[in-house]
C-alpha cells in the first residue's frame, strides 16, 4: 500500500477532498455534502482506501486566516488550533469549516499529521502602506489591517508564471482570482504588493453572495435608521449580497449569463465594472501593468465576463485580443490542492526527490 497525503478544503456543508503521493501526483479528487464533517472525512478516508488503495500518512488544510502569527504552513496541535480559533470572527464563512476539518482528521486519524496551509501568507510580502487603514495606530497594533486572502490560488499562479512564454520579460502582473469569492492580486515578480480584500473576505470586489467593497455610512445607516443588528449585517453583507442581491436571481454566473432578465444583466455588467475599476487601481500600486491573469471559476470559464473587463480597461493597454494588447492577457487554471499538498509534504519532509519543482 502507497503513501499519500489527504488534501481537505472543509466548506459550511461540503467537503473538497484529494489525495497526492509524495510525488504530487493527484492520485483521487472527491466532494462530498450534506453531512457533518466527521461523516464526510470518515467518506473520504473509506474511499482513499477502497479506491486508491493508498495509506493516509499526513493530511494537509486550507486555512482561511493565519492572521499575523503565520507566515507559512504550520504543523497543527493543540495550541496552534486554539490561536486559529481566536480569528474565526475575521472569516465567519470559512475558518470555523476549516477548524471543524482539522478536529474531524484528528478524531479519526489521531496519529495522522496535520499541517495548516494559509490564504493570507502570501500576502506578507506586502510593503506596510499596502496593508494599513487610515486608522488610530492602536487598532492596528492590536491586528486591525489587511491581511488578504486567495494566498493558495496566487502562490500557485506565482509559481506557474514564470514557465509562461508570455511573462518573458514581464515583472508586474495582476491575477484575477474570480470565483464565487473573487479578488485580485498585483503581483511584482510573483511576491504580492497588494491586494483587494482586506481585513476579511468582504472587501474588495462584488461577489456571488457578497458585497464587495461598500461606504461604511452605509452600515452605520443600516444600524441607525433601520435598526440592524450585527448578525442582520452580516448576514446581508457575505449571504444575500452581490450577485445574487443585485439580481434577484442567482449567485451562479452561469446562470446569470444563460438569463435574459434585464436584472441579470446588471449584475454581470455591475460585476465586470468593478473588477476593472479595481483592476485599475492595482496597477497604480503596481506603478503600470505588464501581465493580466484570469483565473478560478468565473476568470477560467467566463468569457464574456473577461470580454467586458478587458474592454473597460484598454485605457492601460488591456485587450481581449493578443494581437491588440500590450498587456498580456492570460487564463491560467489555479490548483490550490496541489499547493496545499506540497506545502505538507515539504513542511513534513516527505516530498519525494522526482517531484515537480
Amino acid at each position: 500500500m502507497s503513501d499519500a497525503v489527504l488534501v481537505v478544503n472543509a466548506g459550511s456543508a461540503t467537503l473538497k477532498y484529494a489525495l497526492y503521493s509524495d510525488a504530487l501526483q493527484c492520485v483521487l479528487r472527491g466532494l462530498d455534502e450534506g453531512a457533518s464533517h466527521e461523516a464526510m472525512i470518515a467518506a473520504a478516508l473509506a474511499r482513499a482506501q477502497a479506491e486508491a488503495g493508498m495509506r493516509i500518512v499526513a493530511a494537509g488544510h486550507r486555512v482561511v486566516h493565519g492572521g499575523d502569527w503565520y507566515a507559512e504552513p504550520t504543523p497543527i496541535d493543540a495550541a496552534v488550533l486554539a490561536r486559529l480559533e481566536r480569528l474565526c470572527p475575521l472569516a465567519p464563512l470559512h475558518q470555523p469549516h476549516n477548524l471543524a476539518g482539522i478536529r474531524a482528521v484528528s478524531a479519526q486519524r489521531p496519529q495522522v499529521p496535520q499541517v495548516a496551509c494559509f490564504d493570507t501568507a502570501f500576502h506578507q510580502s506586502q510593503p506596510e502602506l499596502a496593508r494599513r487603514f487610515a486608522l488610530p495606530r492602536a487598532l492596528h497594533d492590536a491586528g486591525v489591517k489587511r491581511y488578504g486572502f486567495h494566498g493558495l490560488s496566487y502562490e500557485y499562479i506565482a509559481r506557474r508564471l514564470p514557465e509562461l512564454p508570455e511573462m518573458r520579460g514581464r515583472d508586474r502582473a495582476i491575477v484575477a482570482h474570480l470565483g464565487n469569492g473573487a479578488s485580485l492580486c498585483a503581483m511584482r515578480n510573483g511576491r504580492s504588493v497588494a491586494s483587494t480584500m482586506g481585513f476579511t473576505t468582504l472587501d474588495g470586489l462584488m461577489m456571488g453572495t457578497r458585497t464587495g467593497a461598500i461606504d461604511p455610512g452605509v452600515l452605520l445607516y443600516l444600524i441607525d435608521e433601520k435598526r440592524m443588528s450585527s448578525r442582520d449585517l452580516a448576514r446581508l453583507l457575505y449571504r444575500e449580497s452581490g450577485l445574487l442581491g443585485v439580481s434577484g436571481i442567482s449567485h451562479d454566473m452561469r446562470t446569470l449569463l444563460a438569463s435574459d432578465d434585464p436584472n441579470a444583466k446588471l449584475a454581470v455588467d455591475l460585476y465586470a465594472y468593478r473588477v476593472a475599476r479595481e483592476l485599475g487601481s492595482l496597477a497604480a500600486a503596481l506603478g503600470g501593468l505588464d501581465a493580466l491573469i484570469f483565473t478560478a471559476g468565473i476568470g477560467e470559464h467566463a468569457a464574456p465576463v473577461r470580454d467586458a473587463i478587458c474592454a473597460a480597461s484598454r485605457w492601460i493597454g488591456i485587450d481581449a485580443d493578443p494581437a491588440k494588447s500590450r498587456v498580456a492577457v492570460l487564463v491560467v487554471p489555479t490548483n490550490e490542492e496541489e499547493m496545499i499538498a506540497r506545502h505538507t509534504l515539504e513542511t513534513l519532509g516527505r516530498i519525494s526527490a522526482g517531484a515537480p519543482s
